[in-house]
């Protein structure tokens, strides 16, 4: 898991923040940050990447587009979100969705469960 190159997307500033340091503190490397979906997609195409965590409501644009690419290049991810597992999009129930607030040993666990 370790250097593992993250994406977040997560449209308030500072929960952004907050996972960055807390996945730098695990040792894995935010490789990009996105906080509309537009940049979110771009990024999931482009950018090599180890997983990625998404938050589903991008300033009420779903998320799912990025959960789309990422799944077609075959590049893990989860679901961070308050709305829980009935927020997501029957085509990705099967995929881990963290609960918000998470403390950074949740999200260490679900990195963990996705990069294995």
């Amino acid at each position: 898991m370790q250097g593992s190159r993250i994406l977040i997307v997560e449209d308030e500033m500072l929960v952004a923040m907050m996972i960055e340091d807390m996945i730098t503190d695990m040792g894995l490397i935010p490789a990009g940050v996105a906080g509309r979906l537009q940049q979110g997609v771009d990024l999931a195409g482009r950018l090599d990447l180890d997983g990625a965590v998404l938050d589903v409501n991008l300033d009420g644009e779903q998320s799912f587009p990025v959960a789309r690419v990422l799944q077609g290049r075959s590049i893990p991810f989860f679901f961070a979100t308050g709305y829980g597992a009935k927020g997501i999009a029957d085509e990705f129930k099967q995929s881990l969705v963290l609960q918000k607030p998470f403390n950074a040993a949740e999200l260490e666990s679900a990195f963990r469960r996705i990069l294995r």
